[in-house]
């Protein structure tokens, strides 16, 4: 039950991310998507760290992942809503969270290298990645403590890429870790790496057209800068 639980909540999570990640930015089906994808979310990556830990299924490898997924969504909502009192110290306490993800996955990552490529059977890659977007996540957190109030393109591109890549994490978990839930005549795998590809093409096409090329044409509202 839990299984259909977390594989339910988690379609539908991807679904409506997509949907945020390709509609007008700022506009009502952006934002109303977008806090979908934000609490569907962390309920799949709580659900999945309850398996993971209870059923002992892959923990070094789906705790980690549920943990930055939650993680991600958390400061990227923050990051567009107004401060709260003890924000800072909630900033804080989400810094250490990805960096103890960041250097335990990274220290995985190593093992697994060590060990001829995998560690207990997973792949060094899974293990990297996980350790490389904990630690960029906590050097931006750190970043916006020190300099307090995000504006205008900084503001849109740390909310962009902490959404892209909980979808990406999402949608890799689902296309190519749960092919198997997926009917036979259409598990193809060149075409369920589609969906996990077009999340960082767009990802990275919205990142140039913010902070290279300072254009916010197609974004509805910007918003005031606020405080992180």
């Amino acid at each position: 039950m839990t299984y259909a639980v977390h594989i339910l909540a988690g379609s539908v999570g991807i679904i409506a991310g997509f949907v945020a990640l390709y509609s007008a930015k700022g506009a009502p089906l952006h934002r109303k998507a977008g806090i979908v994808f934000v609490y569907v979310m962390l309920a799949t990556a709580l659900v999945g760290m309850a398996i993971a830990t209870v059923r002992g299924v892959a923990p070094a490898i789906n705790i980690p992942a549920g943990t930055l997924t939650a993680y991600l969504v958390i400061t990227s909502l923050a990051t567009v809503r107004p401060p709260f009192e003890g924000s800072r110290q909630v900033a804080f306490a989400a810094m250490l969270v990805a960096l103890a993800v960041g250097i335990s996955s990274l220290t995985f990552g190593f093992e697994a290298l060590a060990n001829g490529g995998t560690r207990k059977g997973m792949p060094a890659f899974p293990f990297f990645m996980f350790g490389v977007i904990g630690l960029l996540g906590s050097a931006g957190d750190i970043r916006v403590m020190r300099s307090a109030v995000l504006r205008g393109p900084s503001r849109l591109a740390r909310h962009l890429w902490r959404m892209c890549f909980a979808l990406f994490i999402a949608a890799l978990s689902f296309f190519i870790g749960q092919a198997k839930v997926i009917p036979k005549p259409i598990r193809i795998f060149p075409l369920l790496a589609l969906p996990v590809l077009a999340v960082l093409v767009t990802m990275f096409y919205w990142l140039w057209r913010i902070r290279v090329k300072r254009s916010l044409r197609g974004i509805v509202a910007v918003g005031a800068p606020e405080t992180a």
